[in-house]
């Protein structure tokens, strides 16, 4: 029975039914890269479905037998996937698995921002009353600028709508956008928009898209949501404009280095609201990802036992 290695401590038990047929090997809640290519060297899998640590070019020298990497979710920049096409192992993602979670997140972020939700619950708590000095951002008629358009910018897209949003959006993959997407460009994102959601893959051409000079650009005030990926965005610079009041807030869900450990410059940062990377993180997208993640990989290895008969 050949295996198939699950970088995590569990996987949905719908997608688990559809492994029976393979031995399935969990690495644990928190493995490191050591971890898989120690696993990969004894267990020599076929397929590595992907949920936490990196896979890199030794993981894959360690298994032989590899022909497929599955990620459990839509970002495979934890794959190194110039290494698995120099290898011949197919990289597959759960695209749109997690739409609906992850871009909840990002307006639950949004207006958690724009209604000051967190510093007014805190305020509260602490036993004041600030409806005399405080008032929040009214979004309706705003301009949301969306960086990606795939599975998860659209759906949020549709919900910016809903609220009377301008919606703007840059994506050069994009087509067929609905009516209420206007595509722009890059320099109109910052330009015009009132808070900026990004939605997109990292790659090393967008590494920092969000950097100094880009923030420089935008209106004084705007508000930042990211529920992507962290280097995305130059943090340093974030929070050097968050306290300048360049950017007025920012919601985040995802960060250069994770976890988050002690000590961290964003940590008692006014102006931020911080969550865990758990857009994606429901049962229902849990389910959703690993019964994807599961047929992506079983059948990408059918297409290889079919292509090799």
């Amino acid at each position: 029975m050949s295996a198939i290695l699950v970088t995590g401590a569990d996987l949905a038990p719908q997608a688990l039914d559809l492994l029976t047929d393979h031995e399935v090997i969990f690495a644990g809640k928190t493995p490191t890269e050591d971890d898989i290519v120690a696993l990969c060297a004894t267990h020599n899998p076929v397929a590595i479905i992907v949920r936490y640590s990196k896979v890199g070019a030794a993981a894959m020298d360690a298994a032989p037998a590899l022909r497929v990497i599955s990620k459990h979710g839509s970002g495979t920049d934890t794959i190194d996937k110039v290494a698995a096409g120099e290898r011949g192992v197919e990289v597959v993602a759960a695209v749109g698995a997690n739409a609906a979670a992850v871009a909840e997140q990002a307006l639950a972020l949004l207006l958690a921002c724009a209604k000051s939700v967190v510093s007014l619950d805190a305020r509260m708590h602490a036993g004041h009353w600030d409806k005399a000095t405080h008032k929040s951002i009214e979004l309706a008629g705003r301009t949301v600028g969306l960086i990606g358009l795939g599975a998860i910018g659209l759906r949020f897209a549709r919900m910016a709508d809903a609220l009377d949003m301008r919606v703007i959006g840059f994506d050069p993959y994009a087509n067929n956008l609905p009516s209420y997407v206007s595509s722009v460009d890059l320099e109109t994102i910052w330009r015009e928009s009132d808070a900026i959601s990004l939605h997109c893959p990292l790659t090393e051409g967008n590494r920092s898209l969000l950097n100094a000079d880009t923030i420089a650009k935008c209106k004084r005030g705007v508000i930042v949501v990211n529920t992507a990926r962290g280097g995305l965005v130059d943090e340093d610079a974030l929070r050097a404009a968050v306290r300048s009041g360049q950017v007025s807030s920012a919601g985040l869900d995802s960060f250069a280095v994770e976890p988050m450990t002690a000590g961290h410059p964003f940590q008692n940062e006014r102006g931020l609201v911080l969550s865990p990377h758990i857009g994606g993180v429901t049962s229902d997208a849990y389910v959703n990802m690993g019964v994807a993640a599961a047929r992506n990989a079983l059948e990408a290895l059918g297409r290889r036992a079919t292509a090799a008969a």
